[in-house]
């Protein structure tokens, strides 16, 4: 996960190597780095060997951890607003707190705040076993949040159940996971997001089990990927509920590509060897890049309950992957333009489109009803055209399969590019199909 690292941060002008690597898998292993905060503080005392060096310090962090980046003569605040990375932060932070105003500055200072947080800001520590002990693990869901306790999303307190043991956890969860039947965030009983509960992911409870999602305070003493314990239903709609699932199904589509190298140390190191005969050594150096293409019908009210979420799914995607990622939009099909605004003003040609490199990977979201005259010969050559330029094309469905055979023009598009449901399952499956093409 972090091997880049030295290679990224000495573009920065810093001294890292395989030790700096070393050092910081060692503070992990210890249990010195449970937040990004402590990676920063962790790596700072690695790195920085001199005052001057913590600008360009700060700059590689955020470059390479946050994929923020700070130009020369920038203030952070600026770069960090112009940032995909603070956007979709924002976005959430906004969506979790509706109904409070916040300027710019504030959310600023806040997304810091969490970015900076380290295992020294926790505050209180409550006992796990005591909340154990007083829970009914018979609890009826009732479709609703777990409001139990405090939904420790900044991580300010935090519950320790280290006293407990593995087995018990385990057991303990199997049985809430029979009771449970909705999501739940914060509280302290539900397997969840957010709160002190011992099995969640995004929370704050040390010696607990993460399930789903990509962990909170990194305290987790077990990690469990299957999603029968982190209830979300892989055949519904894409939505907020899901969407983490969705995701990770699209984490399939990376591809790894090579190039040759100068490997300069060893050509001298060589060549030495041999009384000065110095002769080139070549490796290959691995990079997982991903281009993709994103078509999003956002006409009509058939489509709108969707578009979001799809944008939103593929916008964390693209924070957590360095790839090129374009969006376009249409209404009801492509003919021979597509427009890169959500309004559908600025037009783009679909010849531009189609000169690319056909690599792309190409996403097409739509319910493809339509009048059978608007599936006219233009839109059928273009995408003749494009199945054929881009090998690895899908279409994306929001309308349940059941009904796409009584649907025309569903039924016309779906033999001409391969299409599948917008559910977790159904991406999952579509990039699948897609890796299998060469």
């Amino acid at each position: 996960m972090l091997e880049s690292l030295p290679d990224r941060f000495r573009e920065y002008g810093l001294a890292a190597d395989v030790r700096t690597l070393l050092l910081l898998k060692k503070a992990m292993a210890k249990g010195l780095v449970r937040t990004l905060g402590d990676i920063y503080n962790v790596l700072k005392g690695i790195v920085v060997k001199d005052p001057e060096m913590m600008g360009p310090y700060t700059r590689a962090y955020y470059d390479y951890f946050l994929n923020i980046d700070i130009q020369n003569g920038e203030r952070l605040d600026d770069a960090i607003l112009r940032s995909e990375t603070f956007k979709n932060w924002r976005d959430d932070y906004l969506k979790r707190n509706e109904g409070k105003d916040f300027d710019m500055e504030d959310l600023v200072t806040k997304f810091l705040d969490e970015v900076h947080l380290t295992s020294y800001d926790i505050q209180e520590i409550i006992s796990g076993k005591e909340i154990w002990d007083k829970d009914d693990p018979n609890r009826i869901d009732e479709d609703g949040n777990d409001t139990s306790g405090p939904a420790n999303k900044h991580l300010d307190k935090m519950a320790d159940y280290s006293e407990l043991s593995l087995e018990e956890l385990l057991e303990r969860m199997e049985e809430i996971r029979k009771q449970q039947n909705s999501k739940h965030s914060g509280g302290s009983h539900w397997i969840g997001t957010g709160g002190i509960s011992p099995y969640g992911h995004g929370g704050a409870a040390k010696g607990g089990i993460r399930a789903g999602g990509s962990g909170g305070g990194k305290m987790a003493r077990r990690v469990i990927g299957d999603k029968n314990f982190f209830p979300v239903d892989m055949d519904r709609i894409v939505n907020d509920g899901n969407v983490d699932a969705a995701l990770a199904s699209l984490k399939g589509i990376v591809e790894e590509s090579a190039h040759d190298q100068l490997d300069v140390p060893k050509t001298i190191k060589d060549g030495l060897k041999r009384g000065g005969l110095f002769i080139p050594e070549i490796t290959k150096i691995q990079e997982k890049k991903l281009q993709v293409l994103l078509f999003i019908d956002n006409g009509g009210y058939s489509m709108s309950p969707y578009v979001y979420t799809i944008r939103e799914l593929f916008k964390k995607m693209k924070t957590r992957f360095a790839h090129d990622l374009e969006t376009y939009y249409f209404h009801n099909t492509i003919y021979d333009r597509v427009f890169s605004d959500p309004r559908r003003s600025k037009m783009v040609k679909m010849e531009k489109i189609l000169s690319k490199d056909p690599n792309y990977r190409v996403f097409i979201i739509g319910d493809a009803s339509m009048a059978p005259y608007e599936l006219n010969k233009l839109s059928l050559r273009t995408f003749k055209k494009l199945t054929k330029k881009f090998k690895k094309t899908v279409w994306l469905n929001p309308e349940p399969e059941q009904y796409w055979h009584h649907t025309f023009t569903i039924s016309i598009i779906k033999h001409m590019i391969d299409m599948y449901p917008l559910t977790p399952r159904g991406i999952e499956t579509a990039v699948r199909e897609m890796n299998r093409k060469k």
